[in-house]
Protein backbone atom coordinates (compact mmCIF):
# COMPACT_ATOMS: atom_id res chain seq x y z
CA UNK A 1 0.00 0.00 0.00
CA UNK A 2 1.27 3.49 -0.32
CA UNK A 3 0.68 6.74 1.84
CA UNK A 4 0.89 10.37 0.38
CA UNK A 5 0.83 13.03 3.21
CA UNK A 6 0.16 16.83 3.13
CA UNK A 7 3.27 18.92 3.55
CA UNK A 8 3.89 22.50 3.60
CA UNK A 9 6.76 23.70 1.67
CA UNK A 10 8.65 26.03 3.87
CA UNK A 11 12.27 26.37 1.75
CA UNK A 12 12.76 26.49 -1.74
CA UNK A 13 15.59 25.99 -4.06
CA UNK A 14 15.41 25.25 -7.51
CA UNK A 15 13.68 22.08 -7.62
CA UNK A 16 14.74 21.00 -4.03
CA UNK A 17 12.23 21.68 -1.29
CA UNK A 18 12.31 21.23 2.90
CA UNK A 19 8.55 20.55 3.79
CA UNK A 20 6.90 20.69 6.77
CA UNK A 21 4.94 17.74 8.68
CA UNK A 22 3.56 18.09 12.10
CA UNK A 23 6.66 20.47 12.81
CA UNK A 24 8.68 17.91 11.59
CA UNK A 25 10.93 18.73 8.39
CA UNK A 26 12.03 16.86 5.45
CA UNK A 27 13.76 17.30 2.33
CA UNK A 28 11.87 16.69 -0.73
CA UNK A 29 11.93 16.88 -4.38
CA UNK A 30 9.71 19.31 -6.27
CA UNK A 31 10.85 18.04 -9.51
CA UNK A 32 7.07 16.93 -10.41
CA UNK A 33 5.46 20.26 -9.47
CA UNK A 34 5.39 23.11 -12.30
CA UNK A 35 5.38 26.40 -9.54
CA UNK A 36 5.93 25.04 -6.24
CA UNK A 37 6.09 27.94 -3.69
CA UNK A 38 7.40 28.10 -0.28
CA UNK A 39 3.82 28.11 2.23
CA UNK A 40 2.29 25.86 -0.62
CA UNK A 41 0.53 22.13 0.17
CA UNK A 42 1.49 19.42 -1.45
CA UNK A 43 0.97 15.58 -1.56
CA UNK A 44 4.77 14.38 -0.53
CA UNK A 45 5.03 10.28 -1.35
CA UNK A 46 8.51 8.87 -1.89
CA UNK A 47 10.42 12.20 -0.94
CA UNK A 48 8.14 13.83 -4.01
CA UNK A 49 5.77 16.60 -4.29
CA UNK A 50 3.36 15.14 -6.77
CA UNK A 51 0.71 17.59 -6.36
CA UNK A 52 -0.40 20.71 -4.81
CA UNK A 53 -2.95 20.68 -2.11
CA UNK A 54 -5.80 22.74 -1.41
CA UNK A 55 -4.97 24.40 2.02
CA UNK A 56 -8.08 23.60 3.63
CA UNK A 57 -7.92 19.91 2.05
CA UNK A 58 -4.62 19.13 3.48
CA UNK A 59 -6.18 20.55 7.06
CA UNK A 60 -8.82 17.74 6.66
CA UNK A 61 -6.67 14.80 5.71
CA UNK A 62 -4.34 15.64 8.49
CA UNK A 63 -7.30 15.59 10.80
CA UNK A 64 -8.48 12.26 10.05
CA UNK A 65 -4.55 10.93 10.47
CA UNK A 66 -4.72 12.40 13.73
CA UNK A 67 -8.49 10.82 15.06
CA UNK A 68 -6.50 7.15 13.39
CA UNK A 69 -3.46 7.44 15.49
CA UNK A 70 -5.66 8.39 18.72
CA UNK A 71 -7.87 5.56 18.12
CA UNK A 72 -5.05 3.29 17.93
CA UNK A 73 -4.47 1.63 21.16
CA UNK A 74 -1.24 1.85 23.07
CA UNK A 75 1.55 4.77 23.85
CA UNK A 76 0.87 7.89 21.73
CA UNK A 77 3.14 9.12 18.97
CA UNK A 78 4.95 11.48 22.12
CA UNK A 79 6.20 8.41 23.93
CA UNK A 80 9.59 8.12 24.64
Amino acid sequence: MCLAIPAQIVELNDLHAVVSIGGVTRDASVMLLEDAAVGDWVLLHAGFAIEKLDPDEAEKTLALFREMAAAVPGPGPDAA
